[in-house]
């Protein structure tokens, strides 16, 4: 009775919705002061929220969810990523970008400390209690499949959710990369992302924005025109390739030698991990994974916080909540 009752007041959550209220949230990322991030601050800014940002002084992808334990920040050495904060600045503060409002902080750490510093110590100073929601991302690509293992944007959402506060991972495609912080792209992420606060907001009625000892992992489509919502799983389809290679020139993907020459990089004739894209193609049974939807919908996967195991409906109570979120295209 209960999910039926979920599903038939969200069905109508366009029609009838109540007003959504404030919400005070914590922005983290594995990248830095990225265009997704300042894009994602703006839209929540809009809604009326109060929005703490607090990031990486540099990228940090792929650093999981690892922490610096006793090893005290000296100031930078050199500058942060989009000049977040220059060479000589403490190793831990407000952003000094000129331009930047006074909201934004950055950490030159992993992204779960640059996560604690955000909660310990700018939400206790500005709320003095811990904030309603914890966003991480959205990242510079899209985290699916058994990589999000290694996602510092995963594991900062996790580290939220086995805190016991309610935690989204968000991830947008590479080409929301953007050194101006203006991308277009990363706006209508931003907007979508708002779109989904508003309605877990309103699902909550004032409560709790997620269940406790659950997160979502969320990953938008490259193409954002017409976005439809799907609830996927994690899975076991995975859409990127990892290895180990004895030469990196040698042996590395094509998808690797394309973004080295990209970035003006070549790749050295040296051991290390090669990536790229599975061109496997999917069973049937792992149509609903996110590595599969994630390419034409925008994926939204439950996640159990941490290893403890509970037992919950999770993509039926998750399918109730989002049930009327956007109206798919024709």
């Amino acid at each position: 009775m209960r999910r039926f009752t979920i599903a038939l007041v969200a069905a109508s959550l366009t029609c009838i919705a109540p007003a959504a209220q404030a919400r005070n949230i914590v922005i983290t990322n594995d990248d830095g002061l990225t265009s997704n991030v300042v894009a994602l601050y703006d839209a929540l800014k809009k809604d009326g929220h109060d929005v703490i940002v607090s990031v990486p002084c540099k990228n940090q992808s792929g650093m999981g969810a690892a922490i610096l334990i006793a090893r005290p920040l000296a100031p930078l050495a050199d500058a942060c990523l989009n000049a977040a904060a220059e060479a000589g600045d403490a190793g831990a503060g407000s952003m000094t970008r000129k331009g930047m409002d006074a909201d934004f902080y950055y950490v030159d750490g992993t992204p779960v400390m640059a996560l604690v510093y955000g909660l310990d110590i700018v939400a206790a100073q500005r709320w003095g209690k811990e904030p309603d929601l914890v966003l991480s991302g959205p990242n510079e690509g899209q985290n699916v499949g058994a990589i999000i293992l290694s996602s510092g944007t995963v594991s900062a959402a996790q580290y939220a959710a086995v805190s016991g506060l309610p935690a989204i991972a968000l991830s947008a495609g590479p080409a929301t990369e953007d050194d101006e912080l203006d991308n277009p792209q990363s706006a209508k992420v931003g907007a979508l992302t708002a779109q989904l606060v508003s309605v877990l907001d309103k699902r909550a009625d004032g409560g709790a924005m997620l269940p406790d000892g659950f997160a979502l992992n969320v990953n938008f489509p490259d193409n954002l025109d017409n976005p439809v919502w799907k609830v996927s799983r994690i899975g076991t389809y995975n859409a990127y390739k990892m290895g180990f290679v004895q030469s990196m020139v040698k042996e590395a993907s094509p998808t690797m030698a394309a973004m080295a020459k990209a970035r003006g990089m070549e790749l050295p004739d040296l051991p290390g991990i090669s990536f790229g894209f599975n061109d496997a193609k999917p069973s049937p049974d792992q149509m609903l994974d996110e590595s599969v939807v994630y390419k034409t919908a925008i994926a939204v996967s439950p996640m159990q916080a941490g290893y403890e195991y509970r037992s919950h409906p999770k993509a039926d109570w998750l399918a109730g909540y989002l049930t009327g979120l956007t109206t798919p295209a024709k």
